[in-house]
């Protein structure tokens, strides 16, 4: 499985914004999906998860402001990300595995990173 993730930019607190991860592969209803998010300094975080059947998860965080969802037809998985603040600011990888949960090890595959910046 090949992951593309795009939608990053440059955005004012209190804005959005929208990433995708583009999958490869016939398999991607089969595998759970996660988004986590490292910032300058800082360890790889886990920010939100969806399992094949559509339960999802978030970290506290981010709660109430982000949504994860996939379309398995378009082999894409999504983050809409609202109210954004200066500390949502990080490179944001999308990954894939059998388990979708809080544990970057449960992934077997990565994208490569979108940047992601709020301004204050």
């Amino acid at each position: 499985v090949q992951l593309q993730a795009s939608g990053g930019g440059l955005v004012q607190a209190g804005g959005s914004l929208k990433l995708s991860c583009a999958a490869s592969g016939r398999t991607f209803s089969s595998y759970g999906m996660g988004w986590f998010r490292q910032a300058p300094g800082k360890e790889r975080e886990f920010v939100a998860a969806i399992n094949r059947n559509g339960l999802r998860d978030y970290a506290d965080p981010v709660k109430g402001r982000f949504t994860i969802s996939r379309d398995n037809a378009k082999n894409t998985v999504y983050l809409q990300m609202n109210s954004l603040k200066p500390e949502d600011t990080a490179v944001y990888y999308c990954a894939a595995g059998p388990n979708s949960n809080w544990r970057a090890g449960s992934y077997d595959y990565w994208g490569q990173g979108t940047q992601v910046t709020v301004s204050s």
